[in-house]
């Protein structure tokens, strides 16, 4: 057969099948045919897995690059980078570029990442615009993007939605129930599911109580209670779970399919099974940093645990992380994503900033950048610490990296080995090969001055990373080229919709 790479005696694995001694013949960047022993042509390439399992490549759909405002800090208008990162010297996330690379060594071969309107935008149109030209020809893999919705007008919800759904492929929002700059009331969050149900876009919501938060942090700093570790003392469990509870009555009530973007406590996660178990079309993500970390890493040294504050924080009881194990496992999670959203450690504008405000050496955790590093670590984490550790199956694994972010998000061709889709596969070490070691911020890619993954052992790790039939990362080495990485026109989601089903007389 005519093909222009063969992929040899692997392991191949869907969210549904393990395929033992099986070959994946690639034509034009697309799977065209999966079977044992594939007749090739000469002149094709050819790549031998040794047996080792090939998984779809990973699809990361919570990712934060080239972010240019940064959470905590009062901007009320986009700044226009006309596709240039303003003063690169004081950027302490992520661009295109680096964090693209990072993807692609960690066997993450789409992201999705954030177009972000401000309170003051008039529209999305050039937020959306703009953040082309800080992507294109700057990215290592397929991408696509959300939208965050933070002036929801009615010129936005009812002109421009269905321009950003039609026009722009773009077909997710994310609505913030938290953070000043950002947070929606509950009727402005209305208004948006309003209209995205009837345009099929899929709304993610990040769901804490705003007040309850505010209220915490100020009485806390009364008290002197301003170290890293409090973070989380200012947001237990239940304020996230009241929001969670919150946005799911709304959704209700708008019958408007939802994601709850990284849930992190059992109380939340209950709320979200609950629902699913009443059919409501309500989607829950999880992520690494609440599956592997407890929050005694916010206690490090005296400003260390800095590294680790992210919102929702990462919690305190393993209860907690052992119901984010059992709510990938029981379906509770549609998705495990990485919301990779960090900052610099070592520099003025990147966690250090908790040190400008007194209170030293603790600082003040009010004003430490949230978010954490993980496109790169993602993949492997879940591979080593989950299917190898048998916590859980392969297909599991699969479904939750790649094929459910695919499907969630109207990807049709990214998620699943089988003809008719994008190349985009994982081959991993064969597993007799491969000694275990531990995790060092020197061995990834980003531009980030450190891990919270730091010392954390691993059995495996990507060998090959190929995207649409292209060696893209190969034995700790990205070989693929900046320009690469396409953007992704989505479609409507691919999971289950609206219901028609009404709690009153109203009807949209």
């Amino acid at each position: 057969m005519d093909f222009d790479l063969v992929v040899r005696n692997g392991t191949v694995v869907t969210a549904s099948d393990i395929w033992e001694s099986c070959d994946i013949g690639v034509k034009n960047g697309t799977i065209v045919a999966v079977g044992p022993r594939l007749p090739a042509a000469p002149g094709a390439e050819e790549i031998d897995a040794e047996g080792a399992f090939i998984t779809p490549g990973g699809v990361d759909a919570h990712v934060h690059l080239s972010q240019v405002t940064t959470v905590g800090v009062d901007i009320d208008r986009s700044i226009v980078t006309n596709g240039a990162v303003p003063d690169p010297e004081n950027f302490v996330g992520d661009t295109f570029d680096t964090g693209t690379r990072s993807a692609v060594a960690g066997g993450t071969t789409t992201v999705i990442t954030f177009a972000s309107q401000m309170r003051k935008d008039e529209s999305i149109i050039p937020v959306i615009e703009d953040y082309h030209k800080l992507a294109k020809d700057q990215s290592y893999c397929d991408y696509a993007f959300h939208v965050i919705i933070t002036n929801p007008t009615p010129q936005i919800v009812e002109d421009e939605f269905p321009r950003m759904v039609d026009e722009y492929g773009i077909t997710s929002v994310k609505l913030y129930m938290t953070y000043k700059p950002l947070r929606l009331l509950d009727y402005q969050i209305l208004d948006v599911m309003y209209s995205a149900r009837k345009l099929g876009i899929t709304t993610m919501v990040h769901a804490e109580n705003a007040d309850v938060i505010d209220w915490m942090t100020q009485h806390l700093e009364k008290k002197l209670m301003t170290q890293p570790y409090h973070h989380g003392t200012s947001r237990p469990p239940i304020v996230e779970a009241e929001a969670t509870n919150r946005v799911i009555c709304l959704a209700e009530l708008m019958d408007t399919p939802i994601l709850l973007v990284h849930i992190s406590g059992g109380p939340a996660s209950k709320h979200i099974r609950d629902a699913q178990t009443r059919l409501l079309p309500i989607y829950g993500e999880t992520c690494p940093q609440y599956m592997f970390l407890l929050a005694d890493s916010m206690r490090k040294g005296d400003f260390e645990g800095a590294k680790c504050i992210c919102s929702p924080p990462i919690r305190e009881d393993k209860a907690d992380q052992d119901a984010m194990w059992t709510g990938v496992k029981n379906g509770t999670f549609t998705i495990v994503s990485s919301d990779h959203a960090p900052s610099k450690f070592n520099h003025p504008n990147g966690k250090q900033r908790g040190l400008s405000d007194g209170n030293l050496p603790y600082g003040k955790f009010r004003l430490i950048p949230n978010g954490l590093p993980g496109v790169e670590t993602r993949v492997p984490l879940l591979f080593s610490g989950g299917v190898l550790s048998g916590r859980i199956s392969p297909q599991k694994f699969v479904e939750v990296t790649s094929t459910n972010p695919a499907k969630l998000y109207g990807l049709k061709k990214k998620g699943s080995i089988a003809p008719g889709f994008d190349a985009d596969l994982v081959i991993w070490y064969p597993q007799a090969t491969v000694l275990p070691f531990s995790l060092t911020n020197e061995m990834l890619h980003h531009a980030v001055d450190y891990t919270p993954f730091e010392g954390i052992e691993f059995k495996n790790w990507p060998r090959y990373t190929i995207i649409r039939g292209k060696v893209v990362f190969s034995h700790g080495e990205v070989v693929g080229k900046m320009d690469y990485g396409r953007f992704i026109k989505r479609e409507k989601s691919l999971l289950a919709g609206p219901r028609d089903v009404w709690l009153s007389e109203w009807r949209p």
